[in-house]
């Protein structure tokens, strides 16, 4: 059952793009569907402002001029959004609970959540490998994690915008959820009683959650009930990226049967 009006799934759905060279090269991919440009009337005089500008009109995107004020509200980056945006849809992505039923009744979804991950390549680079592996999901919390801006999108190697992106308010509140439709919990963490990831056997329905890159995964949610799991380790290595670790992860999850 949708949680949502419509006019709200649209939105979850859309990728504010900002900065003009990653605004210029999202215009270059035919495969994205643009929707809308957004301009700061009082940008000064500029070759790729000129060349993105022509770039849209080309296409049949909607050009829309904004104070800076304005502008600032929509790339939610006033800093370094360089006085233009970029919409875009993102056809897999959705807000969680508006899916969360159809994936409960699915023979088979696997999705991971990302707990505190903060770096941004980190982040793309997590993005890239779900992806690549065709999980069913990744939830990505609006709390705790870096938002979807250019460094995130770079290190994805642009496949953010086509990735299975589970919105949520936070971490905490998406597994809850999960759990409340039958998803287990399953933590990637070093623990007493945690098992080897290679030789796991993971439910049809799950959620396998990744801790942060100081911290790992926090404390709340490593008191809910759930398994662990451990990337076994030789020659004295202590732990991988978390990013590598995703990659891993992503891969045993996958049923590529």
């Amino acid at each position: 059952m949708s949680h949502t009006t419509p006019d709200r799934q649209e939105r979850r759905r859309l990728l504010t793009v900002y900065g003009r060279n990653a605004v210029h090269e999202a215009l270059q991919d035919s495969t994205l569907s643009h929707r809308t440009l957004h301009v700061a009337r009082s940008n000064k005089r500029a070759r790729v402002l000129d060349e993105i500008r022509t770039r849209a009109e080309s296409l049949g995107i909607a050009v829309r001029e904004h104070t800076r004020e304005e502008l600032a509200r929509i790339s939610r980056n006033g800093r370094q959004d360089q006085g233009v945006a970029l919409d875009v849809r993102c056809g897999a992505m959705a807000d969680l609970e508006d899916v969360i039923g159809d994936l409960a009744q699915t023979p088979k979804a696997r999705l991971m959540a990302l707990d505190g991950v903060t770096n941004p390549q980190n982040v793309g680079m997590i993005i890239r490998s779900v992806t690549a592996a065709g999980l069913d999901g990744l939830l990505l919390a609006d709390k705790g994690n870096p938002a979807l801006g250019p460094l995130v999108i770079k290190a994805s190697a642009g496949t953010v915008f086509r990735a299975p992106l589970l919105r949520c308010q936070t971490v905490m509140a998406g597994i809850a959820s999960l759990m409340d439709h039958g998803f287990e919990l399953i933590r990637l963490h070093a623990r007493e009683g945690a098992r080897d990831l290679t030789y796991t056997q993971f439910p049809d329905h799950c959620i396998v959650v990744l801790g942060g890159e100081t911290e790992g995964v926090s404390r709340d949610i490593r008191e809910l009930s759930g398994s662990d799991v451990v990337i076994p380790m030789a020659n004295g290595v202590e732990s991988l990226n978390v990013a590598v670790s995703a990659a891993l992860l992503a891969y045993r999850l996958k049923d590529f049967s």
